[in-house]
């Protein structure tokens, strides 16, 4: 064991501490994905903070549009490039540094489960991060794969759970429903239980799979190679192009419409601090039970469909080669963008830092009533300003280093 370990493990201090802090230049931790992860953030906050999409015009429209949906989207996409950075990103680990590696996995997703699940009691299904333990462990099976085999993978759940998705809420009645939550802990606790997370939530696992997926195809790339990142970028930009130009043929102009649009938004708890969901919700899960099948054509945020999903990995493959490639080639705007960055290194801090903030201060989340977007801007601001002091003094945001902590044991497996 001891003989075959030294060459597996020389890469691993670039590779292996996926949480580090510190926005400067590290070969495993690409500093252009901590960019895109703080993108993510602050497309959340813009949701979660900003007016809603029917108080908006012009420029400020166009941004909250782009974040209905699709911050969220990149989230789930660069979770799955995170599992990469543990894994082993460009070569998998193998061994004991293998099975250590999805024993890291496997703890964190269920940290983030039960984070998740206690944020759930308070804020409803709007929280994100107890679907993303389940991610996890429906991911771990797949860390070992070649980037073309988890591409052809996301590739083929993104063609066929939709519709899978469809025909199941279709069949599952309300008094099966009924009777599953009865016996589901965790329905019990938080009204986000099993059935919620794979399939009638905000992010059920079977049509968010493809984002994490492609995730980790993404993560077993060069990103730092010219050649990947061009392609990279006609391909994101083709599967942008394709999956919406294709929804608005055969779904007419209102294919990519937002319900934000009419003003509505979907709660995903029955406590009093329940937040809207991104608010653009569409969700295949039997809350609109006269949804037509031709809503399978459409592509809107959280729709859900085939098309909503290739046109969201192709958006999300874009931000990541963009921020990456600014990164790399002007030294400048890397500069100033460290404290940005920063946020992106403690992006759970940021995430669960910004509902807490919300309560304490009793800001409004984004409904009908909020006009203005100072509070969005004091939020992003306040994340950035404390991301960038914490950073010059840790390696670790807060949580981020409980995180890590939780994992520790992880070191014992053999």
């Amino acid at each position: 064991m001891t003989q075959t370990q030294p060459p597996q493990e020389k890469p691993a201090p670039q590779e292996h501490p996926p949480p580090r802090s510190s926005p400067g230049p590290s070969m495993g931790r690409l500093v252009g994905v901590d960019l895109a992860r703080a993108l993510a953030v602050f497309g959340m906050y813009v949701v979660h903070i900003g007016p809603p999409l029917s108080a908006t015009h012009g420029v400020a429209s166009w941004v909250r549009y782009m974040a209905d949906g699709h911050s969220s989207v990149l989230f789930a996409t660069l979770a799955g490039f995170s599992l990469m950075l543990i894994a082993g990103r460009r070569e998998p680990k193998t061994g004991l540094a293998g099975r250590q590696a999805r024993a890291r996995i496997a703890i964190r997703a269920v940290v983030l489960l039960a984070l998740g699940t206690v944020m759930a009691m308070e804020y409803g299904g709007v929280i994100i991060l107890g679907f993303y333990g389940v991610y996890f462990l429906l991911a771990l099976p797949l860390v070992r794969l070649r980037a073309r085999t988890l591409a052809i993978i996301a590739a083929g759940l993104a063609l066929v759970t939709p519709q899978l998705a469809y025909v199941l809420n279709s069949w599952v009645s309300d008094s099966v429903r009924q009777s599953i939550n009865a016996y589901d802990p965790l329905h019990r606790l938080s009204e986000v239980g099993v059935l919620e997370l794979l399939l009638t939530g905000f992010y059920p696992a079977l049509t968010w799979l493809p984002f994490v997926i492609s995730g980790m195809a993404l993560g077993r790339l060069d990103l730092s190679s010219g050649a990947v990142q061009r392609r990279l970028a006609a391909l994101g930009a083709t599967l942008t192009v394709a999956a919406y130009g294709m929804s608005l043929l055969l779904a007419g102009k209102g294919a990519l419409r937002s319900m934000a649009e009419d003003g509505s938004s979907s709660s995903g708890g029955s406590g009093s601090g329940a937040m809207p969901l991104d608010s653009g919700s569409v969700p295949l899960d039997g809350s609109f039970p006269e949804m037509p099948a031709s809503s399978l054509l459409t592509a809107g945020p959280h729709s859900g469909t085939t098309f909503d999903i290739i046109g969201s990995v192709g958006v999300a493959t874009l931000v990541i080669v963009g921020a990456t490639v600014a990164m790399e080639r002007l030294p400048r705007l890397r500069r100033l963008a460290k404290p940005v960055i920063a946020v992106g290194t403690m992006s759970l801090t940021a995430y669960v830092g910004h509902f807490l903030a919300q309560s304490a201060l009793s800001v409004p989340a984004g409904t009908s009533t909020q006009q203005s977007w100072v509070p969005l801007l004091m939020f992003v601001l306040g994340a950035t300003v404390f991301a960038a002091i914490w950073s010059r003094f840790f390696r670790r945001g807060p949580l981020e280093y409980l995180l890590n902590a939780a994992t520790k044991p992880a070191k014992h497996m053999r």
